[in-house]
């Protein structure tokens, strides 16, 4: 951020900010107030040494832990901008040091762009009474292990594996066609599938379509693949 010439890059809020939500009608109100910019250092002071503690209570199961950690970093709002970011980076960073490492290969944010609805009113409702310590971490610890499992779905897609070994990738390709619910284009299989190379999804869906295995559906940029 100071590359970029932003004075308050790397440093937290000087002043108090809000959560603002917007209803259908463009009306503004209050959703939350954050911890204030006065009490900030503290808070966070404190949310690492109890994430310590914790880390280090074998009673405690850290898959568990990680949405309290986000959760409680989400409502201090230590910084004047990038918080929703930051926070998405932090879950990556405790994940990946207790041995989740979906991360690395299908994106986190992407799982939670999919439902956005789904996770702000999760947030919304764990960070009610969250000041006066009268919230409950359920409805965000759960959304969070949703949103995990749906990058362990996804990576399961790429990355399938049968009797040890890794099928082929024009097993692959086929097993994508033939298991969505769906029509997906060239493109979606590319995206499912980043590591095959978009030649290889095209020989495979010819060879699919001439076979009888699937039906092509549209022309030109618009054709889908469905199961036949």
């Amino acid at each position: 951020m100071s590359i970029a010439g932003y004075e308050y890059g790397g440093q937290y809020k000087t002043e108090d900010n809000v959560i603002l939500e917007v209803d259908a009608d463009g009306n503004r109100r209050v959703r939350f107030r954050p911890t204030p910019a006065a009490e900030t250092p503290k808070a966070m002071e404190q949310l690492e040494l109890a994430y310590l503690a914790a880390r280090d209570d074998a009673n405690i199961n850290q898959l568990l832990l990680i949405p309290c950690v986000i959760l409680d970093f989400l409502c201090i709002h230590p910084f004047r901008d990038g918080n929703g970011r930051m926070s998405r980076l932090l879950s990556l960073l405790l994940l990946y040091k207790n041995g989740y490492d979906a991360g690395k290969y299908v994106s986190f944010e992407e799982q939670i762009n999919n439902d956005k609805a789904y996770y702000d009113e999760a947030l919304r409702q764990s960070s009610a009474g969250w000041d006066t310590n009268e919230n409950s971490y359920f409805p965000f610890m759960e959304n969070f292990l949703s949103t995990l499992y749906m990058c362990y779905m996804e990576l399961d897609k790429r990355f399938a594996v049968v009797n040890g070994k890794r099928i082929t990738k024009k097993a692959r390709v086929e097993a994508t066609a033939l298991n969505s619910l769906t029509p997906l284009s060239k493109a979606e299989i590319c995206k499912i599938l980043p590591d095959v190379s978009p030649t290889t999804i095209e020989a495979v869906l010819g060879a699919m379509v001439k076979n009888g295995a699937v039906k092509r559906i549209g022309l030109a940029r618009s054709t889908r693949y469905i199961r036949a």
